[in-house]
């Protein structure tokens, strides 16, 4: 399983929010290429960026705090928030994005998912954002009134390289993941899923680990993190399946 620390970005600086609310927002790094570093250094192996305030805005805003993370570090990206056109997904490819997320796009226009796809092979992801059973978009301000399942369907054999899958109602919180969010989607659709909001312990990893149907290829870590209530060596243990109980 790859996990995937997460680096969200307000106003430059590297941030968490609670349940996506701007204004429960708390500054972990006025830095982050710094932040990115400290990932780096700790040997995970991949990163993900979140452009916070381009998600709600529907552009990019804090770009030069992602070039700057580029710069960094050499492990891979994996980037939304904002991007909703060709040209954006090919500028920060260009710019050595390794993995573009789609998330508003892939509600509301699914066709741009499929062409980037399709031009771009095993580097477009799509986020399937989920609050009360539905998705949401436009920075998860808004409800599409589409089922998770509905979302990630219109993809399989569209090429896209993963699927990640974020439990709104958890994120930032630290409650623990609600497996069964990510696992429906996994059971139900051939492209990889990815766990995403509330995970807070080796624990949550080793309850991803253990989902009796098909795998779920990733996890991201957020404010377990950052607040310190899982270390790094010990959620990568648990990832390889080789960290026990605490």
């Amino acid at each position: 399983m790859i996990l995937y620390p997460a680096i969200d970005l307000k106003d430059g600086q590297c941030v968490r929010v609670v349940h996506g609310d701007f204004a429960t927002a708390t500054v972990f790094n006025d830095s982050p290429a710094d932040q990115a570093r400290i990932w780096a250094e700790a040997g995970f192996e991949w990163l993900h960026v979140i452009d916070l305030t381009g998600s709600a805005e529907g552009k990019a805003v804090n770009g030069a705090a992602v070039e700057a993370i580029l710069e960094a570090v050499s492990m891979p990206v994996q980037l939304g928030g904002g991007i909703r056109s060709l040209a954006n997904i090919e500028g920060w490819i260009e710019r050595g994005v390794s993995r573009v997320i789609l998330g508003t796009a892939a509600v509301r226009d699914p066709e741009l998912v499929k062409t980037a796809a399709r031009q771009w092979p095993e580097q477009i992801a799509v986020s399937v954002d989920v609050r009360a059973g539905k998705v949401a978009v436009q920075g998860w301000l808004e409800d599409s009134g589409l089922d998770p399942l509905t979302v990630a369907r219109r993809f399989e054999d569209a090429g896209v390289s993963a699927l990640i899958v974020t439990d709104i109602d958890r994120d930032g919180a630290l409650q623990g993941f609600n497996v069964e969010v990510f696992g429906q989607v996994a059971d139900a659709v051939d492209i990889p899923v990815i766990a995403a909001g509330g995970l807070a312990t080796a624990d949550d990893i080793r309850k991803v680990r253990a989902w009796p149907g098909r795998e779920i290829s990733g996890a991201v870590l957020g404010r377990a993190l950052y607040a310190g209530t899982i270390r790094p060596a010990e959620a990568l243990l648990a990832a390889d399946g080789k960290g026990g109980r605490c």
